[in-house]
């Protein structure tokens, strides 16, 4: 018989080979994450850019998830807990009151609380919340802005072409790093 001579089986040579086949496989799996790490660090996903954002209405109907991904986010350091905010209220509402014709949000997404006259507490549902924009569009053009659209990376199913970044008449769609996927808003209106 020709071919290459076998050493003896015994237990001994079995467990040798184990244990170098174990360091060969943790030094590869090192070696792996080492060489991946750089291409995780340049995953990015789909966000919008609060200080571009115009409200526009098309993340609320041009997402392929129904409803969007695109949630309202309300960063309460900036807000001003207003009696009166129009991110609740529609700008000419009949009364001060939480009837749904006072209300800017289609759905009920948002709800008040007082927190001590004259403050209320605006807080977002985001089961409710379709990403129509038209809260944050209130929140900007008569308040301080503390309401803004942001896509949920709970839902998002990040596409390579988002459907919405092609509608989006701003430009305000833009990849963000995954490690730090959410743009946010701060008073000043600088993004943290």
């Amino acid at each position: 018989m020709t071919g290459i001579p076998q050493a003896p089986s015994t237990r001994r040579g079995f467990l040798v080979t184990a244990v170098r086949a174990l360091i060969l496989l943790a030094g590869g799996s090192l070696v792996g994450a080492w060489v991946l790490k750089p291409w995780q660090s340049r995953q990015r996903v789909w966000q919008i850019d609060p200080l571009k954002c115009t409200h526009c209405g098309k993340c609320a109907t041009e997402c392929v998830l129904k409803p969007s991904a695109v949630k309202l986010v309300h960063a309460f350091p900036i807000c001003g807990y207003c009696k009166l905010c129009f991110g609740f209220f529609k700008a000419q509402q009949h009364a001060l009151d939480e009837n749904a014709e006072n209300q800017r949000c289609p759905t009920g997404a948002i709800t008040r609380r007082l927190i001590e006259a004259p403050y209320f507490e605006y807080t977002i549902d985001e089961g409710k919340c379709i990403g129509c924009g038209l809260c944050a569009r209130g929140c900007t053009d008569f308040g301080n802005g503390s309401m803004f659209l942001q896509v949920r990376h709970d839902v998002c199913v990040n596409c390579n072409q988002c459907s919405i970044a092609t509608a989006c008449p701003a430009g305000a769609f833009v990849r963000a790093p995954i490690e730090k996927p959410y743009l946010l808003k701060r008073s000043g209106g600088s993004r943290a």
